[in-house]
């Protein structure tokens, strides 16, 4: 496989240290450029996260040396230094919107963690697993940039992936309620920088539903016209708290199938465990071996137990049980911020080059 420079914009904030311990040995990706904002500018990485690196895992020894550029004001420096950048800024959604579609137009693919372009229909936002053939759409946002090269293509809400991907493989659901228990990772937090968390459930986070409720429909969308147009169905409500846990997304999903279409809690199980993901034929580098993992013990999954699994880049399922209320209800769970932040851009970076979009 082709080697790849890549560049992490956004390398000292919780996510962005995420991607640098994925990107350190990656077989096909070479961390060449560190970049965040102004204030950060010059000093070496290593310097920067002597009180600021915030994952058990130490920092990688490769990339303490690398001094760290402007995010901003560097963006031809860095540009010419990589063939692409994966982006995890902490900036307002317009100020995002510019940075992401500046680097594009600069001719540097953009997998971006952010939210700011996750809306724009002709930006794919991608789960490999499950809608690979969005990347369809890429050609036509290079004509709307006026680019050869350059492209934005985001992951969706890290919450997201620890459900929706257990509803794909289901026909016909109809209706979905959701309510997510989330770690503090998620705000990119500790329980050292979080200490309200402690001992303690806030039942609100900003934005969240929101998107809980509007980016399953992208996914489920179809490419038409050089545009992603949202799915109709499934309908999701949802409603998200943040829990004293330092990382693992879990969801409590309930299901409702068409008139006439409910399946057998058998057939749900099997859907599950023999699920093909869309991209699984790529060889994926951080690809999960298998995707949904399904326990049919009652106490699991747990989040200190499974969030791990498979690299932290599976999904775990369990409590499947008819409803008295929808059809079916169970509980789902995943790493935030290894399937659900920086592990799900590398892989879906990892596709965009196998099929020749990098």
């Amino acid at each position: 496989m082709k080697q790849y420079r890549v560049g992490i914009i956004g390398a000292t904030g919780m996510v962005g240290q995420r991607f640098a311990l994925l990107l350190a040995n990656h077989p096909w990706f070479t961390v060449s450029v560190l970049a965040a904002s102004a204030r950060s500018a010059g000093k070496t990485y290593g310097d920067l996260m002597q009180n600021r690196w915030q994952l058990s895992d130490p920092c990688p020894e490769a990339l303490k040396t690398l001094a760290v550029l402007d995010a901003v004001a560097d963006i031809d420096k860095i540009t010419r230094a990589v063939d692409f950048v994966f982006c995890a800024v902490d900036m307002k959604k317009d100020e995002i919107l510019a940075l992401e579609e500046a680097y594009a137009k600069a001719e540097c693919p953009v997998i971006s963690n952010n939210s700011a372009h996750r809306a724009v229909p002709d930006v794919p936002m991608i789960v490999p697993e499950i809608n690979a053939r969005h990347a369809e759409v890429i050609p036509a946002q290079r004509k709307r940039l006026g680019t050869k090269r350059g492209f934005v293509a985001v992951k969706s809400n890290c919450s997201l992936q620890s459900y929706v991907p257990a509803l794909f493989p289901l026909a016909d659901v109809a209706d979905v309620l959701v309510c997510t228990y989330q770690a503090i990772s998620g705000a990119g937090k500790t329980f050292a920088t979080m200490p309200e968390i402690v001992d303690n459930v806030i039942p609100y986070i900003g934005g969240e539903e929101e998107k809980s409720e509007q980016e399953p429909l992208k996914l489920y969308g179809e490419v038409r016209d050089g545009v992603i147009h949202n799915a109709a169905l499934p309908r999701f409500t949802a409603q998200c708290l943040r829990v004293p846990v330092s990382d693992g997304h879990m969801a409590a999903v309930f299901v409702r199938f068409a008139p006439g279409k409910k399946p057998t809690k058998e057939e749900i199980i099997a859907a599950w465990e023999n699920f093909k993901g869309a991209a699984d034929d790529l060889n994926l580098p951080s690809a999960p071996k298998k995707f949904l993992h399904y326990f049919a013990e009652d106490n699991l999954p747990q989040t200190r137990l499974q969030r791990q699994l498979e690299n932290g880049m599976a999904v775990s399922i369990g409590r499947l049980r008819e409803d008295s209320q929808y059809d079916y209800k169970f509980v789902c769970l995943s790493h935030n911020t290894l399937r659900g932040a920086a592990g799900g851009a590398v892989l879906m970076a990892e596709q965009l080059c196998a099929q020749n979009y990098i």
